[in-house]
């Protein structure tokens, strides 16, 4: 089956894509979830919805469906580091049953980083595996070969990190994802604009950019504290010194907070000038409430 949900169509034309996302609270409470579809309503195409992205939370295939009943639509994400192929495949069936036509298919960060050391991770098929299996869902049939009834359809994204080194590791990945049916990319948060540039002219001299479209990630940080923790603890964060610095250099929490908001819609404004992006992705890591700001501060 076609893919045939707001984002795919936004595909197939030339306009700029914006998207945000949604943290599913940890508890059972509907306010968080009522506060991301207040503020996303409009301006977004769509919202992706975190699978216990930092921690334990409320399943991404729950707020996924809360959120496509209040209007909003969802990228339900997946990461292969909590399920086998029976329970991936089985989540997606779900998923499609309830209404989601979006997904994004992710690895997960380590168990480790979400306070769960003892916890065993499962891996028993990566975010390229992944990608593949909901396209041959897409085709009618399940990775061992069984034909599904009824109707499959789900547009394939995946993530990338612009700052992995070497570039031609980082391209071979790319291709992988873009070959084995993801449609479109959404990167890791960018800083460090210069860098990322190199990058997307790399994915462009590959021509990957006329098959897969790439959606540049933002994040509205908060204070040069937050900004050196991120970068300290998780590797896809490349967060320039120059940028720490100049959050700093701010002043007060309330100064830098500001600042924050300034260097993001700055690097939007620069990102919009790169030939071969196709969109934002906004990443606001539980504060939703400031996408709006963000949208007409960058005249989105």
């Amino acid at each position: 089956m076609t893919p045939n949900s707001k984002l795919a169509l936004k595909l197939e034309g030339k306009d700029f894509i914006i998207t945000a996302e949604c943290q599913p609270p940890v508890g059972t409470s509907a306010s968080a979830l009522e506060t991301c579809v207040k503020a996303l309503l409009n301006g977004v195409t769509s919202v992706n919805v975190a699978d216990n992205h930092y921690g334990v939370a409320m399943s991404s295939l729950a707020a996924s469906v809360a959120l496509l009943r209040s209007g909003l639509e969802p990228v339900y994400q997946m990461v292969t580091r909590d399920r086998n192929r029976i329970a991936l495949q089985s989540d997606l069936m779900g998923a499609s049953f309830l209404g989601i036509k979006n997904v994004l298919c992710l690895s997960g960060y380590h168990q480790t980083l979400m306070g769960y050391p003892e916890s065993s991770n499962v891996f028993d098929i990566d975010s390229i595996q992944l990608i593949a299996a909901v396209k041959k869902m897409n085709e009618g049939s399940l990775l061992n070969g069984t034909k599904m009834n009824g109707t499959f359809s789900m547009l394939i994204g995946a993530a990338a990190n612009p700052y992995l080194k070497p570039i031609e590791l980082n391209m071979l990945r790319l291709k992988k994802k873009v070959a084995a049916g993801a449609r479109f990319i959404q990167t890791q948060a960018i800083f460090d604009i210069e860098g990322f540039q190199q990058w997307l002219e790399a994915v462009s001299k590959e021509g990957l950019t006329a098959n897969v479209a790439i959606l540049a990630g933002v994040m509205p940080l908060s204070s040069a504290d937050e900004a050196k923790k991120l970068a300290d603890t998780y590797t896809d964060f490349v967060i320039p010194n120059s940028v720490i610095e100049r959050i700093k250099s701010a002043g007060d929490q309330a100064a830098q907070k500001k600042e924050c908001f300034a260097i993001c819609v700055d690097t939007i404004k620069n990102l919009k000038l790169m030939k071969g992006l196709r969109g934002i992705h906004i990443l606001s890591g539980g504060n939703e409430a400031i996408v709006p700001e963000i949208i007409t501060a960058a005249a989105l």
